[in-house]
């Protein structure tokens, strides 16, 4: 019973920044699964199920408050979907010991790049409107939707940041419009899975738990997305993917170090995403600084003479 409110804990608290960032429910959800001893091909399976229902609730929270650019949604998520079916049956043909350390190392190098990419880059602005198109939209969804199944996450973080960086689509709306693609994405994974595996290894009560967790958090994020910082945020996530999935590659799992490398390695990490979320902050702390001084320093532009 425990674990099973554990469960909808992480889901929840996994869907707040899901929701909120447009990444991290998948990579979040399927690390934890990991952690306790799961599967590799059933914790995808599960936490793909159970998006069924989070990313449903998620993407009508989203166009409820106007987050959500259907175009968008159509072109990425389609071949998301293609991609997504292919991953789930490359996954479930893959020897289990091989699988573990393979999703880990997926879901570590998706986590860098999440922690690398808000803290050093933050948010591209100048622009916005200029339209996304589908050669751009195709191929991403394609490979994102691949990653998403075989990682057990990645859909948000590939796409999420890729679009992002374009800085053709504001922020509220490229996060609503990833969490509302992401549903093709977890119907095509699931049945990929179901397809390849049937319901082997895959526990339901648990696909439950994380799923009522993750939709008591998904109307909540979708509100939060107008007014939490994205940059802090995802320095905050990306680093702890990172954290979490390294046990398996430098530990017993993976490259079998000794105790003193180990722990030597962990401390790296600590230090590196603290100085990360560190840095965020006092760039984002300037960056609203410079938006709020932006419309006096124009006032005194437009005052001087010629």
């Amino acid at each position: 019973m425990r674990k099973l409110v554990l469960l909808a804990v992480v889901g929840l608290l996994a869907q707040l920044v899901d929701g909120s960032l447009g990444m991290a429910y998948g990579v979040t959800t399927t690390t934890l699964l990991l952690a306790i001893g799961t599967n590799p091909v059933a914790a995808s399976a599960t936490v793909h199920l159970a998006e069924i229902g989070t990313t449903l609730v998620s993407g009508a929270s989203h166009w409820r408050f106007g987050n959500v650019d259907w175009p968008v949604v159509l072109k990425i998520g389609v071949p998301g979907a293609i991609g997504a079916f292919a991953g789930a049956t490359f996954l479930a043909s893959l020897d289990t010991s091989t699988a573990k350390p393979v999703m880990s190392g997926i879901l570590l190098a998706l986590g860098l790049y999440v922690l690398l990419r808000f803290t050093f880059k933050g948010l591209r602005k100048d622009r916005l409107g200029t339209p996304l198109r589908k050669r751009f939209l195709a191929p991403l969804g394609l490979f994102g939707g691949f990653v998403d199944a075989t990682g057990g996450g990645g859909w948000g973080p590939v796409g999420t940041p890729a679009i992002l960086a374009s800085g053709r689509l504001e922020p509220r709306k490229v996060i609503g419009s990833i969490d509302t693609s992401e549903f093709l994405i977890s119907v095509a994974a699931s049945i990929g899975f179901l397809a390849a595996l049937g319901s082997q290894g895959i526990a339901f009560s648990w696909v439950a738990m994380l799923f009522i967790g993750g939709a008591i958090a998904a109307p909540i994020a979708a509100w939060l997305v107008r007014t939490i910082p994205p940059r802090i945020l995802g320095s905050l996530v990306g680093g702890l993917i990172v954290l979490t999935n390294a046990r398996t590659i430098i530990g017993g799992d993976g490259l079998a170090l000794g105790s003193s490398a180990v722990w030597g390695i962990y401390a790296v990490i600590w230090v590196g995403w603290i100085a990360a979320v560190a840095y965020s902050y006092r760039a984002h702390r300037a960056e609203v600084a410079a938006e709020a001084n932006s419309p006096e320093d124009e006032r005194e532009l437009v005052a001087e003479p010629a």
